[in-house]
């Protein structure tokens, strides 16, 4: 065989294999998801029978803050957390009446009565009973779908993602809106994210099992390749946006699996947001989701999606408030 053929043949085995990478890509790359009708209605404690229509990201704000709560299968952690979350917030909105709040629950296709005990314990809150809404997401989408699907219709100035296992001390909400002021001033799209960096090396995370301390570093290398490594912790499930943020992030987040936070990122950085990792207090707390070799190799195959995506042009963000890209 001939040079000449010898290159013919190494093009064409090179075709096959980036046109089978790319066919892979195109397969395994997540669609939007497009809620249902049920999934764009409310209900509150105060009339937990009646559905009322979900506002948009794209309208006005209308309170201070929107805490999201993705929650799926939680009746056992929620209680606790919402003790501390309503606390914390009646507590602010005493001492300062114009912080205004609501909570959106999101229930991921939960199969316990995760919504029904969110309606139940928000009549233990009669001065929040119309400030707590709950959705229900018809099937389990993950953690990602149902915090954009949140930040998608909530309507604070600010929004708060926040774990319904009560793992981030809730009262350092006033450090990242803190952090939120600095750096955002005038409510331009903005992001702070709680950070559990500075317990890498204290009982809070030396304590856990080896393998999941081992795949914790691996993942924080991968992250620095895909370029999120100015990001310390990029997992904390307890990240703050100005309203402005939301509009121009959410309609163009494609993962819902646990990896969505890096794909958030990375479009801030993508859209040149300003963002601060703020350092804040975390425990362990039993009952996580997480299957930790089975999702780590999850996590791996969603990042390499990710970037591909990026990278190719695939998955693309556009500056400003994306009014053309209504949701719900």
């Amino acid at each position: 065989m001939d040079n000449a053929n010898i290159a013919y043949s190494a093009l064409a085995l090179l075709a096959a294999t980036l046109g089978t990478a790319y066919t892979v890509l195109v397969l395994w790359s997540p669609e939007t998801i497009a809620p249902k009708p049920s999934e764009k209605t409310y209900r509150t404690p105060r009339r937990p029978t009646t559905r009322h229509p979900l506002p948009s990201i794209h309208d006005p704000a209308t309170v201070d803050l929107t805490v999201v709560i993705p929650a799926y299968n939680e009746t056992e952690r929620l209680p606790s957390m919402f003790a501390t979350t309503i606390a914390h917030l009646e507590a602010q909105r005493t001492a300062t009446p114009s912080r205004t709040y609501e909570v959106l629950v999101v229930d991921d296709g939960s199969t316990d009565g995760t919504a029904e005990l969110a309606l139940k314990l928000g009549l233990d809150y009669p001065a929040s009973k119309d400030d707590i809404r709950v959705v229900v997401l018809e099937k389990n989408v993950g953690k990602g779908g149902a915090v954009r699907h949140g930040m998608l219709h909530g309507r604070g100035r600010r929004l708060l993602m926040a774990d319904a296992d009560g793992a981030s001390r809730f009262e350092d909400l006033e450090l990242l809106w803190k952090a939120m002021d600095e750096i955002s001033p005038k409510e331009e799209a903005a992001v702070v994210v709680g950070s559990r960096a500075h317990l890498v090396k204290t009982e809070a995370v030396v304590k856990r099992s080896v393998l999941r301390n081992i795949l914790m570093y691996g993942l924080h290398t991968i992250l620095r390749m895909v370029g999120v490594g100015h990001i310390r912790d990029t997992q904390c499930g307890f990240k703050l946006f100005t309203r402005r943020a939301a509009q121009e992030i959410f309609p163009y987040q494609h993962l819902s699996t646990w990896i969505f936070d890096v794909e958030v990122l990375l479009l801030a950085k993508q859209l040149r947001m300003p963002v601060a990792e703020v350092a804040i207090e975390w425990h362990e707390v039993s009952g996580s989701k997480l299957h930790v070799f089975a999702d780590s190799l999850q996590m791996l195959r969603d990042l390499l999606i990710l970037r591909a995506n990026l990278l190719l042009g695939r998955w693309k963000v556009h500056p400003g408030p994306s009014k053309g890209c209504r949701v719900g």
